[in-house]
């Protein structure tokens, strides 16, 4: 290479997940030296404990129970409720093949509604599907927030309770205050691609001292283990030993990796703006593209990005372009066009019938996605937004 020349920057890796705390390290360290890595092995102060009391204060919740996955802490919502079988639980159509897979786990029916090109609910569409439901589980899928106002008081005015999908939506707020916190319930992911990253977990939050019982009792506090949670002794006692036992607990080594992280969340949601923001800022320079804007009550957290192929494009065209971009090692996804893809609801045949929804799948025809690691530097930002729009150009002129 001559003198002075830079080496030209590569396509940086959108699967690696963000890093784990040097703090984190030494906790499993510790762990695996004890070997105490069930959550109740200890009298107090275990690992998965202290995360619960932690993450509670850090989403200003009376409650919070650490499970094994999202869907885990969204099933055992559900049971808390005491939804019987065959409720019928109000989803959006846009949103991850684990969401409607929790409502069949429960023994609920899940209603799909429709969702707009900007990628929320359509309220319309909401309003019609509510009477004879029995719940509402509100995914905010991608960390994009629906008009959280007009369906709690929809919602509110049908007597219908509100469960937040929060797995995207770590540190979003809504008029300030953080989503998770608005529904009866709220629940949130650890899978290595969300702002916190232990692999697998999730966390289930509430202000309900009964819907905390019945959850705590059902993740697998046998006997009476249940008094290693605190806060809720006087609630316990008429649920021990009349609710069944799912065992869908966190182990200590999860809660290890993510205790450290709680601290950086702050930091990484900043981060993940200001990512998300200057890409969004040149892709809507291309008339081409479209990147929805946020609500105004909204202030996101990203740790990826949504657009939409604008204008009139037809569906080689739309392959073209998402096959330009991966040839310049940009995973641009099309969600409707990739695949089995697991977030388009015509491939979740678990359901048996395909609904008619044909404004949710026109959106996902379009919609492409693309992962913003918060680790990302401005350069590597900038060669991911010029290979998107170096593809739009090759596909379109």
């Amino acid at each position: 290479m001559p003198d002075g020349q830079q080496p030209a920057l590569c396509a940086p890796d959108l699967h690696q997940a963000e890093p784990i705390p040097a703090a984190a390290r030494a906790a499993i360290d510790d762990l695996l030296q004890s070997a105490d890595l069930f959550r109740y092995n200890a009298p107090q102060d275990a690992p998965v404990a202290l995360l619960e009391s932690e993450f509670a204060a850090l989403m200003g919740a009376k409650y919070a129970l650490a499970v094994s996955s999202c869907s885990a802490a969204l099933f055992l919502t559900m049971k808390a409720l005491d939804l019987k079988p065959g409720a019928r639980v109000l989803i959006p159509a846009f949103t991850f093949a684990a969401v409607p897979s929790a409502v069949v786990h429960a023994e609920c029916v899940p209603v799909l509604v429709e969702v707009g090109a900007n990628y929320r609910i359509d309220l319309a569409d909401f309003a019609a599907k509510l009477p004879g439901s029995d719940a509402v589980l509100i995914s905010h899928m991608r960390g994009h927030t629906s008009d959280m106002d007009a369906i709690m008081e929809l919602a509110g005015a049908a007597g219908v309770p509100v469960i937040e999908d929060a797995a995207h939506s770590l540190g979003t707020t809504w008029h300030g205050r953080r989503i998770g916190t608005i529904g009866k319930a709220g629940c949130f992911s650890f899978q290595s691609y969300k702002m916190v990253n232990a692999g697998e977990g999730g966390m289930l939050i509430t202000d309900d001292p009964e819907l905390a019982a019945r959850a705590i009792i059902m993740s697998g506090a046998y006997e009476e283990n249940w008094k290693k949670h605190g806060g809720l002794q006087n609630s316990f006692g008429q649920w021990q030993n009349k609710l069944p036992l799912y065992n869908v607990r966190m182990q200590n080594l999860s809660a290890a990796v993510i205790r450290p992280q709680l601290p950086l969340v702050a930091g990484r949601v900043e981060k993940g703006r200001a990512n998300h923001d200057h890409i969004a800022a040149k892709l809507n320079a291309c008339p081409w593209l479209n990147v929805p804007e946020a609500l105004a009550p909204e202030q996101r957290a990203p740790d990826s990005i949504q657009f939409n192929l604008a204008g009139e494009w037809n569906d080689d065209q739309a392959r073209a372009f998402q096959a330009a971009a991966k040839a310049r090692g940009v995973p641009v996804q099309i969600f409707g066009l990739s695949e089995g893809n697991a977030r388009a609801f015509w491939n979740w045949q678990f359901l048996g019938e395909t609904p008619d929804l044909p404004q949710t799948r026109a959106m996902l025809m379009r919609a492409c996605d693309l992962r913003l690691p918060v680790r990302l530097e401005q350069a590597e930002l900038d060669y991911l937004a010029d290979a998107v729009l170096a593809a739009v150009t090759e596909v379109r002129g």
